[in-house]
């Protein structure tokens, strides 16, 4: 698959996440916030948090489970562009806010609250 096909696909699943979060009442701020330090697919607000999450999707489970997919350099680029965005939009990193990941398996989604 080339990386043309893995961006549309990358945005097709980051697409279905955002509905998905809608739905349990997520508020979605952005999508695909880019700063130097990495990309966060979803910023969103949830019972008074800024959320940052992180949309992975395998076809299936033969690779691992999309939330092994994100490892300690991934979580540590999101956190590094959560400052930034943070910093950038309200002035401060003083801000209650957590890290989530939406998992996508297939046609099955879940949630991981909190995840790092």
């Amino acid at each position: 698959m080339d990386s043309i096909n893995k961006r549309e696909t990358g945005r097709e699943y980051e697409q279905r996440a955002a509905v998905f979060l809608h739905g349990m009442g997520y508020k979605i701020i952005k999508q695909n916030y880019y700063c130097r330090y990495g990309e966060i697919d979803i910023i969103a607000e949830e019972g008074g948090y800024i959320i940052f999450v992180e949309v992975k999707y395998r076809k299936n489970g033969t690779k691992g489970s999309p939330e092994e997919a994100v490892n300690r350099i991934k979580r540590q680029h999101i956190r590094q562009a959560a400052l930034d965005f943070l910093v950038k939009n309200y002035g401060t990193e003083e801000v209650l806010c957590r890290f989530d990941i939406v998992a996508i398996t297939g046609k099955q989604i879940h949630l991981v609250k909190d995840a790092f």
